[in-house]
């Protein structure tokens, strides 16, 4: 399995190199070269099938704090331009609150404070961007899934979909994974990067982050997580802003 995921990782950069890598200012200008486009789409069912059968718990590399990066770059949106964001942005999240609810017996809405009285884990992690570039960075925050068990999820619920609250190029930005991986030990809702309450350009005050997939499953902004039974009509129906919109793979497995 680590020849599998190494070879992607491999594939990403050498893809993105190939297309002008670092030159290029994003993932949508990446994503129209056919080559690039690809590599992803074909990897999509085969690491899927891998880590499904056989790392389906297997943890993502942590790193020592000597291994971080001393520039972690941002990736997708920098800011958000929506007055009530700023607001929070300003109060420093004092009166924002966190909407758990779809598919859930018990909808919740979770004060930034009680996010982080909850069991926090801390991991250090590196971050593989498709614009080709990856950094290591320190996350903290809450484990997803006991904040699902506290919602108490219902049993038609497949999915979980996190909506944020920035637009990019106009349309609104959510991603999607599975419980599967919205269960895995690694998957949390991280409040800090770094030992520091994240900054708005890395996605305060809430941002998930799926350790064994690529950066642009880490949704940032994130303003409610929901459960639904299938990604059948929400947005464009294919489970995130970039699969929508660049055809991008759902699993984004590495």
């Amino acid at each position: 399995m680590s020849r599998l995921i190494l070879s992607r990782r491999h594939l990403i950069r050498a893809g993105a190199v190939g297309v002008g890598g670092l030159l290029l200012p994003g993932c949508d200008r990446l994503f129209e070269n056919r080559i690039f486009r690809e590599t992803i789409e074909s990897a999509e069912d085969l690491h899927q099938a891998t880590q499904r059968t056989l790392g389906r718990d297997a943890l993502a590399r942590e790193f020592s704090k000597a291994d971080m990066s001393p520039i972690f770059r941002a990736n997708g949106s920098r800011e958000v331009a929506d007055a009530a964001y700023q607001r929070h942005l300003q109060q420093e999240f004092a009166q924002w609150s966190l909407r758990v609810d779809g598919l859930v017996e018990r909808p919740l809405d979770l004060p930034l404070s009680m996010l982080k009285g909850f069991r926090q884990r801390t991991q250090i992690t590196r971050h593989d961007c498709v614009e080709g570039w990856s950094a290591i960075g320190q996350w903290t925050g809450p484990q997803l899934g006991p904040l699902l068990d506290l919602a108490r999820l219902k049993p038609e619920a497949n999915y979980i979909v996190f909506h944020c609250a920035d637009l990019y190029n106009g349309r609104p930005y959510y991603e999607s994974i599975d419980l599967v991986d919205a269960f895995h030990p690694q998957t949390i809702l991280a409040w800090a990067m770094n030992g520091k309450p994240l900054e708005q350009a890395h996605g305060a005050p809430l941002r998930l982050r799926v350790e064994r997939q690529l950066g642009y499953k880490h949704a940032k902004f994130v303003t409610r997580v929901e459960a639904v039974a299938s990604l059948d009509g929400i947005y464009g129906g294919k489970g995130g802003y970039w699969e929508d919109n660049g055809a991008y793979a759902w699993y984004a497995g590495i």
